[in-house]
Order: C-alpha cells, then sequence, then structure tokens
C-alpha cells in the first residue's frame, strides 16, 4: 500500500486479552473512521458504511467504505484509521460525520488528538480502536478495508448511539465481559 509511513513496520498488534475481547462485541452503527492527518492535507474522515469486528487473533475489524467518498483516495492511501464510536448526546456529531460538510466542519464538531498512528481520536469517543489497514477487497461501491487494532481507549461502561431503520436509538451501557 503506498502513502505508508516508514515507521509503521515497528508497530506491534496487541495481544490478545479481556480488553481486546470485550472491544470487538461492543459495536454501534454511524462511526467516524478517520485516517492519519498527513503534513500536506487536513485531517479527513468519512462515516464508515459498516463496521465488525473480524477476529481477536490478531484484533481485527473491517470497515467498509464508499469508493465515491470525496476522501476515498486519501484515505486508502494513507493506509491508518481510527473508528470512533459515539454514544448518547453525540448524535449532532455523528449528523456531520454523515452528511455532505466539508472536512474542516466535521472536525470543529469535537475535539481531537492523535492516536499511536497518528490518527485522530475523538475525545469523548466511547470506544476508539486506532488501526493499520492490512488487506482491502473491493465489492461492489465499497472496499472492505481490513484494519489490525493496535490501540483501543475504551471508556468502559457506557452507552451506544446505535442508528437503526433510518433513526438514531441509545442503547443502556453495560460493564465489558470478561
Amino acid at each position: 500500500m503506498k502513502g505508508l509511513i516508514p515507521c509503521m513496520p515497528t508497530l506491534k498488534p496487541l495481544p490478545p486479552s479481556p480488553l481486546t475481547r470485550s472491544a470487538s462485541w461492543r459495536f454501534a452503527m454511524q462511526c467516524p473512521a478517520s485516517p492519519q492527518p498527513s503534513t500536506s492535507s487536513p485531517p479527513m474522515a468519512p462515516t464508515a458504511t459498516a463496521v465488525c469486528s473480524v477476529t481477536d487473533q490478531p484484533p481485527t475489524l473491517l470497515v467498509c467504505i464508499n469508493r465515491s467518498a470525496s476522501v476515498y483516495e486519501t484515505f486508502i492511501e494513507n493506509g491508518l484509521l481510527c473508528v470512533n464510536t459515539l454514544g448518547n448526546g453525540q448524535q449532532d456529531l455523528s449528523n456531520l460525520f454523515g452528511g455532505k460538510r466539508s472536512q474542516q466542519e466535521r472536525f470543529d464538531g469535537g475535539q481531537w488528538e492523535s492516536g499511536v498512528t497518528g490518527a485522530p481520536i475523538l475525545n469523548g469517543a466511547k470506544l476508539a480502536l486506532d488501526c493499520k489497514v492490512t488487506q482491502s477487497v473491493s465489492v461492489g461501491t465499497h472496499d472492505i478495508l481490513f484494519c489490525q487494532v493496535l490501540d483501543i481507549r475504551d471508556q468502559g461502561e457506557s452507552d451506544a448511539l446505535v442508528y437503526f431503520a433510518r433513526q438514531y436509538h441509545h442503547l443502556p451501557g453495560a460493564a465489558p465481559a470478561a
């Protein structure tokens, strides 16, 4: 994959653990996925069409991105991203990322910091999974990105914002399974 930073081979995957297992069970739809910001462009982030856990050995997600998204090429070239899941009270931010807004407007809606890959992590995300893309498969209008999780930030017991049947729903929090 072109455009990867030279130090990436030194990044090591997380070993299987209760945290990686519980993280893979706690996904809600409508997650903004953010590639690594580069020095020549601002951070960019489409809303992933779908996100789910693939395996916990090594911890891997699949993230589906529409190839017609305005940021698709930059997103693919960077090869790094962070999946930020949202909770109650973050519906407006979800709408910013899911709508036809400029990248600047999207990022102005929250406070961000860089993860271990350099990808933007939303302060206040219920669960943030910082990843590198290890493989991609094209299907129809989308690419399915297989993303190895390199770091997890988990707020622990928390609610989730879910988009289902064209409506937002709030799911109450539960303690992560051991």
